[in-house]
């Protein structure tokens, strides 16, 4: 008798207990699961900008951080500034970044750009060989240009309407020259490949400091000659393709680029940009 009470008390037992876990199960499977939103496509941002800024490895530590705060895609052409300011007049850009200032203020005043903002800068320096056949130094670049001139040693030039090449220029005509002949070597290329080509051809050229740092352990060839002179400070602006005149312009993108190359945290990521590979800074914060 107390046996089989006990069997039965057993099976009621077993049967409670499966209804709970039956219970538990159907309890856990009623549960909707959490629906994960989609990413959004992200939006594509065209940036046109000198060569110096990618040569110098700096777009390829910020454009990943503006891409990440904002879901866009950069779609970066690098080239000349002269080619940059013509793509921002055609409306081919979103957004420029570049370092000829004279002929930035040209294309605000034509309504073609807007929001310019000041954002860093370096200097221009003249490298040549080792062996300095000019024999030229110091801090006096315009001494130097003459001199490399009367000698008639090689100077290789950009030859690309780019910032440098408009620097250089700019430098010539101040002490009443014009560079011809087999001495003066046009690359038509952007700064990096030009320094391999004065390298090369044992040749005087000017430069931004950023690219020279980058590229100085392959250029075996060449030194700095002339540094340091008040004249050569090397300034780099960002602005927007107006996009009321220009109305396919991605504008909202465009003015968040403006906003982040000016942040202060995006200045500090910019002042120590190089210094842990070259011992100083490729760029200087510089805001407006």
């Amino acid at each position: 008798m107390l046996k089989n009470r006990f069997f039965a008390t057993l099976f009621v037992f077993i049967l409670l207990f499966l209804a709970a876990c039956g219970n538990t199960e159907t309890k856990q499977e009623s549960t909707p699961e959490k629906k994960v939103e989609p990413k959004a496509e992200p939006t594509e941002l065209i940036l046109a900008t000198t060569t110096s800024t990618q040569d110098s490895g700096l777009l390829d530590v910020l454009l990943p951080i503006f891409e990440e705060e904002n879901n866009v895609k950069v779609k970066t052409i690098a080239v000349g500034t002269g080619q940059a300011l013509e793509m921002g007049k055609k409306g081919e850009a979103d957004v420029l970044l570049v370092h000829a200032p004279k002929s930035e203020e040209e294309l605000v005043t034509s309504g073609d750009a807007v929001n310019r903002k000041r954002v860093m800068y370096n200097d221009f320096i003249l490298v040549g060989p080792k062996d300095n056949p000019a024999n030229v130094s110091g801090e006096d670049i315009n001494a130097a240009f003459k001199t490399i001139s009367e000698v008639k040693a090689n100077f290789v030039t950009r030859g690309d309407d780019s910032g440098t090449h408009k620097k250089e220029l700019g430098i010539w005509t101040a002490v009443n020259i014009q560079p011809a002949g087999d001495v003066y070597i046009s690359t038509g290329q952007g700064m990096g490949a030009s320094l391999q080509i004065a390298n090369e051809k044992n040749g005087y050229i000017l430069t931004d400091r950023a690219t020279w740092l980058a590229q100085e352990k392959n250029l075996t060839n060449l030194q700095i000659v002339v540094e340091g002179g008040k004249d050569l400070m090397n300034i780099y602006h960002v602005m927007q393709v107006n996009p009321e005149k220009h109305d396919m312009v991605n504008s909202s993108d465009a003015e968040k680029f403006v906003e982040f190359m000016i942040d202060s945290e995006t200045q500090d990521v910019i002042e120590s940009f190089g210094k842990e590979d070259y011992g100083q800074s490729l760029f200087f914060k510089y805001t407006e």
